[in-house]
């Protein structure tokens, strides 16, 4: 059964599995610099649909759908899916899922929500209340554009702080623990607080989510009394480069020293050099697509052992924006290893 350490971390005891995942993104992610990785492409960013939203909706069925084709269970064997993404209500999950007629639980933690859907799945697969769960979550950079800021047809400059909304979405199936096989598993999870430093630029995400990613590690650390040198990467989920260069900053004025270790997923899945996203990666996609590829194929390569998975949120919306509100952040946290 599980167990709390310290304040704000759950140990699991039973190692609930990783028994697949699936990633699937859209042309500019493909063009990126892990677009290989990924099980599906759609060169069309409308996936044949008459809406950016339906589009989006789409991304979410193909990829759980792959994922169930990958692990070979029946729907019929999920006892739960948790998903979530960036859109009012949760259309794209809602509206993407409905068919699969899996018991749901929505949810909303904005460009935090692969961490916190896989954190709530890996509870209740070590609670042995669901047999097997699916974490799942999407964006869309048209989907977003359109509620965030503005239709594309406007044509806005971009700030060079500002991030590219990643057309994408990750999917994993958790199952109870087995000793027997060697799969990826999840060893503890820690919740995070909402922080708020007063950031109110939208087109500054980075700035507004360091300070909850910060908290979150700092708060894993002294919990489990370990350090940045017993993981072999700490993967923060769509900061880019303004946010984290800010979280090494904050980190070190509490004497913890990431750098050696620390890489985030809104620089890996675009080439900034070549690609036109500013500051890097963001949405729901970007940490949920490069964490269901990539890492998840290094662990399972045992090429990585130990990591630590932080992905982070901005918890506003278009009316608190608009009302003139600051933007709370929060940042979930999942230890992701190999039994060696």
């Amino acid at each position: 059964m599980a167990k709390r350490i310290g304040n704000y971390t759950i140990k699991m005891e039973n190692s609930p599995q990783v028994v697949s995942f699936a990633s699937v993104c859209g042309k500019k992610e493909s063009e990126g610099p892990i677009g290989e990785k990924f099980d599906m492409v759609f060169d069309d960013t409308t996936l044949g649909e008459d809406t950016w939203e339906k589009a989006e909706s789409q991304l979410q069925a193909e990829c759980v759908n792959i994922a169930l084709e990958k692990s070979k269970l029946n729907k019929s064997e999920i006892d739960f899916i948790f998903a979530g993404d960036l859109l009012n209500q949760c259309i794209s999950s809602t509206f993407g899922l409905r068919e699969l007629n899996i018991p749901f639980l929505g949810q909303f933690g904005a460009c935090s929500t692969m961490a916190q859907t896989l954190a709530l799945a890996s509870i209740m697969v070590e609670a042995k209340i669901a047999r097997h769960c699916i974490a799942v979550t999407s964006s869309h950079f048209c989907s977003a554009e359109r509620q965030f800021r503005f239709p594309l047809e406007y044509g806005g400059q971009r700030t060079p702080s500002a991030q590219w909304t990643v057309t994408g979405a990750g999917a994993i199936i958790l199952g109870e623990g087995n000793n027997k096989n060697s799969r990826p598993v999840i060893d503890s999870v820690t919740i995070g607080r909402i922080i708020d430093f007063g950031i109110k630029d939208t087109n500054n995400m980075g700035a507004a989510m360091a300070p909850a990613a910060a908290s979150t590690i700092s708060d894993f650390f002294k919990d489990t009394e370990s350090s940045p040198s017993d993981y072999d990467l700490i993967l923060t989920g769509d900061l880019g480069e303004v946010g984290s260069r800010l979280l090494c900053e904050l980190l070190e004025k509490e004497n913890i020293d990431i750098s050696k270790v620390h890489s985030d997923c809104g620089l890996l899945i675009y080439d900034q050099k070549e690609q036109d996203v500013h500051a890097g990666g963001s949405g729901c996609g970007c940490s949920a697509s490069v964490l269901c590829s990539i890492i998840l194929d290094k662990l399972k390569e045992k090429t990585l052992n130990n990591i630590l998975f932080i992905a982070t949120g901005a918890l506003m919306s278009p009316t608190s924006s608009q009302q003139g509100e600051s933007i709370p952040s929060i940042a979930h946290l999942v230890n992701i290893k190999n039994n060696l």
